[in-house]
C-alpha cells in the first residue's frame, strides 16, 4: 500500500462518495476505486460497503480510517513545520472556526500578528460545528480551531481563553427590554431564535435551561449569532446569546442585551491536536488572540 492509497481511502470515508473524492483529487472514479481495492487486497478485508447513496466504512474500515486520519495528519503537520523552518517566519497558520469568530474575537489580534510577522500568511476556514472543527484538526487540514469548549474529545487538546456571560437579545420595543436582568423562568414557553441543534453552544444552553426546569421553544434556526441578533433587533423573536461587546453601542440602536446571570458562562477557546507540536507561528497566533481577549475582558 502507498500513502496515496491511504489518503484517498481516508477522503472517501469522510465524503461517503467515490465520485466526490474523484472530483477533489482530479482523477476518475475508477482510479479512486482502485486505491481502495488495493488496500482491501493487501489486508484481505472489505473496507467499504456500497449503498445507493454512497459508501460507508465497514468495522474494519472504521478502524483503518481512524488510524490513517491521525497518522496522515501528523505527517502533514510535520512536513509543514519543516517547510516553515526552512522559510523562517514566512510560513502560514491555518485556523478553522465559525463564521463570525474573526470579527468578535480576533480582529485586533490579526492586525497585531501581521504587524509582528509580515511574511506569515493566515488562512481561515469556516465550519458550522465543533465536530467539523475537530475533524479538520484530526485530518491535519488546520493548525488551530476556535470553538465553544465542551466535553473532552479523544486526541484533541482544548484550552479555555475567555468566558462570556449570556444575555437575552430583544428589540427595544419588547416589554422585556425594561428589565435589569432576566431569570430562566422568564424564558418558559418563550419562542427563541437559536443556533442549529448540533452546535455546542445550543446544546449547552438547552441543558442548562432544562436543569432549571425551563423548556423554551426554538422555532427559528440560524447559522451564527450575528443573524440571531439581527432578527431579535427587528423584533422577529428573542435570542439567548453570548454578551459580546460588538453588539453594544450605536451600531445596534434598537437592540437590548439583558443579562441572564443564572446561566453559567459560555467558555470559548482553542482546540489543537497537540500543543507541543504546534509550529512557532501557530503558537504565536494563539497566544496573540488570547492576549487580546484578555484585554477585552478587562475593558468590560
Amino acid at each position: 500500500m502507498t500513502l496515496e492509497d491511504l489518503r484517498v481511502f481516508a477522503a472517501v470515508c469522510r465524503a461517503g462518495s467515490l465520485s466526490a473524492v474523484a472530483r477533489d483529487f482530479s482523477c476518475t472514479q475508477s482510479a479512486v476505486s482502485q486505491h481502495v481495492k488495493r488496500l482491501e487486497r493487501e489486508l484481505g478485508l472489505s473496507l467499504l460497503e456500497r449503498h445507493t447513496r454512497g459508501v460507508v466504512p465497514t468495522p474494519a474500515g472504521h478502524t483503518l480510517s481512524a488510524a490513517v486520519t491521525e497518522g496522515l495528519g501528523g505527517i502533514d503537520h510535520a512536513l509543514r513545520r519543516l517547510e516553515e523552518a526552512a522559510r523562517a517566519e514566512g510560513g502560514s497558520v491555518r485556523v478553522t472556526t465559525g463564521a463570525t469568530t474573526v470579527r468578535h474575537f480576533m480582529a485586533a489580534a490579526v492586525v497585531d500578528f501581521r504587524r509582528r510577522f509580515p511574511r506569515a500568511s493566515l488562512e481561515f476556514q469556516t465550519e458550522t460545528s465543533s465536530r467539523g472543527c475537530f475533524d479538520a484538526l484530526a485530518a491535519g487540514r488546520v493548525d488551530l480551531a476556535w470553538i465553544t469548549l465542551g466535553l473532552p474529545v479523544r486526541a484533541i487538546e482544548q484550552r479555555p481563553v475567555v468566558e462570556i456571560p449570556w444575555a437575552l437579545a430583544v428589540s427595544a420595543s419588547d416589554p422585556l427590554a425594561a428589565k435589569a436582568h432576566v431569570e430562566p423562568a422568564d424564558l418558559q414557553d418563550a419562542r427563541l431564535i437559536g443556533l442549529p441543534q448540533n452546535s455546542t453552544s445550543r446544546l449547552q444552553l438547552g441543558a442548562w435551561l432544562a436543569e432549571a426546569g425551563i423548556q423554551p421553544v426554538f422555532d427559528t434556526s440560524v447559522t451564527d449569532w450575528d443573524t440571531a441578533i439581527l432578527l431579535a433587533e427587528l423584533g422577529l423573536g428573542l435570542a439567548v446569546v453570548p454578551a459580546l461587546p460588538a453588539w453594544n453601542g450605536p451600531g445596534h440602536p434598537d437592540l437590548r442585551l439583558i443579562p441572564v446571570p443564572a446561566l453559567p458562562a459560555l467558555t470559548a477557546g482553542w482546540a489543537v491536536r497537540r500543543w507541543d507540536a504546534l509550529s512557532p507561528l501557530a503558537r504565536a497566533f494563539a497566544d496573540t488572540v488570547a492576549h487580546h481577549c484578555g484585554k477585552q475582558t478587562v475593558r468590560e
